[in-house]
């Protein structure tokens, strides 16, 4: 466990924002997902104050670890740009409030729907992602009568070492250009098309990443492609290096505080400009873009225990009223967590169980082999880490509800996103005409 000061045992029972996570379980109902206020912000605060000596940057809140209106409204009060990856979030920075400009729309395949509607607007950058992009939002600019500064995402080719699922700088990826002579292609067409404003580049080399020599090597390589651009008479004025850091789940993960984060993208800062040095180059507008390091450890999921089935000699099963219809993490990348009785927060660590959920699934698990104490049916079950990817990754697998999300903070706790009902399951239903009564 990664405890912290708004994450804590009190009095036998796991807290979280000053709630005593048993009577949240019991007001709202389990599975529930619960988001820590003060550490979002902690965090946030954290990655600003580690780039306040570098002179011109931004930190855009990678919202596609959990997007809904009340992270928005945070992330716009404490000074965050936002990126986006689809019209669906883009939406929601609109009812947020978020001022376009301030805005990074990502994606490897958006749709001309998405980009007229990010251009109508005014999206401070889109991140090209290759020629036919080039082509397509050029045509869009033109017909609505519109320039638009563009970013282009370029492939490094440098090795994260993560899960291969999460690495994004492979030479076998669905993002981005090649960097080198396809990338320096792509650029000088970006540049001869009147409607487009080639502002920089972008990258982004992977996910939950512990290993920052990849980072190293992207500046590197970044940088040093700037240099060679320039020579092509092409000027880049930002830099946007992506996001990826890590955080705790389990075992022998690093463990992280706000301060962590702010020494990480500091030492990010200091290699950007050792770099721009050698190459004799100008220092760009430095964008980095953290999602999950905000809200993953923020964000904590609690269950109700419905069953215990062991297995002699072979598995204790912990049966939840929750599983990869709430957090698909397990079924999709092994994802290991760690978990705590709620109820019996004090009690010794005493076997390994597999808490498993409750869909038509044998791969339906929050994870196998987690330590928890002695557990009863009817126990209030608390898994860490589980505030990025785990709501914006939720399905209506078996016709479940997806959970709701209430945020907690000294004390108080309420409904950011509110549960959803049997008839919410119903809404777009329809019943064509020839199959009717």
């Amino acid at each position: 466990m990664n405890l912290r000061d708004t994450l804590c045992i009190k009095g036998g029972r796991l807290f979280i924002g000053g709630c005593d996570t048993v009577e949240l379980a019991e007001k709202f109902g389990t599975p529930l997902y619960v988001l820590d206020e003060q550490y979002v912000r902690e965090v946030m605060r954290a990655y600003v104050e580690g780039l306040s000596d570098y002179g011109d940057f931004a930190v855009a809140y990678a919202s596609k670890a959990l997007s809904c209106i009340a992270m928005y409204k945070i992330v716009k009060s404490e000074g965050l740009w936002t990126d986006v990856v689809s019209g669906g979030e883009f939406y929601a920075t609109q009812k947020a409030g978020i001022d376009p400009e301030h805005i990074v729309m990502h994606g490897n395949n958006k749709t001309p729907k998405e980009l007229t509607e990010a251009v109508r607007a005014g999206v401070g950058h889109i991140v090209l992602d290759g020629f036919d992009e080039i082509e397509r939002l050029d045509l869009i600019c033109q017909k609505e009568g519109k320039t638009q500064k563009v970013l282009l995402r370029v492939n490094p080719l440098v090795e994260a070492h993560t899960h291969a699922a999460v690495q994004t700088a492979k030479p076998d990826s669905k993002f981005g250009v090649i960097i080198g002579d396809e990338a320096t292609k792509a650029v000088l067409e970006i540049k001869d098309r009147k409607n487009l404003i080639f502002d920089g580049l972008h990258c982004h080399i992977g996910s939950q990443i512990f290993d920052y020599s990849a980072y190293e090597l992207a500046v590197e390589a970044m940088v040093k492609f700037i240099a060679s651009l320039n020579k092509e008479g092409a000027e880049v004025n930002v830099l946007n290096m992506g996001g990826g850091f890590g955080i705790y789940y389990a075992g022998d993960d690093p463990k992280f505080t706000p301060q962590r984060y702010a020494h990480t993208v500091r030492n990010l800062a200091l290699l950007i400009e050792k770099a721009v040095k050698k190459y004799n180059i100008k220092k760009p507008f430095l964008i980095v873009e953290p999602g999950r390091s905000i809200v993953g450890e923020a964000g904590i999921t609690l269950y109700t225990v419905g069953t215990i089935k062991e297995i002699k000699g072979i598995r204790k099963y912990v049966a939840i009223d929750g599983g990869m219809f709430e957090n698909p993490r397990f079924a999709l990348y092994g994802s290991v967590y760690t978990a705590i009785n709620a109820s019996r927060a004090d009690k010794p660590f005493t076997q390994k169980v597999a808490i498993c959920g409750k869909c038509c699934e044998s791969g339906d698990m929050i994870g196998v082999d987690i330590p928890l104490q002695d557990t009863k049916v009817g126990d209030i079950v608390a898994v860490f880490s589980t505030g990025a990817y785990n709501y914006s990754m939720a399905s209506n697998y078996n016709m479940n509800a997806v959970p709701p999300i209430v945020m907690v903070k000294d004390g108080r706790a309420d409904y950011i996103v509110k549960p959803q009902s049997y008839e919410d399951l119903l809404r777009l239903n329809a019943i064509p005409e020839w199959i009717k009564d």
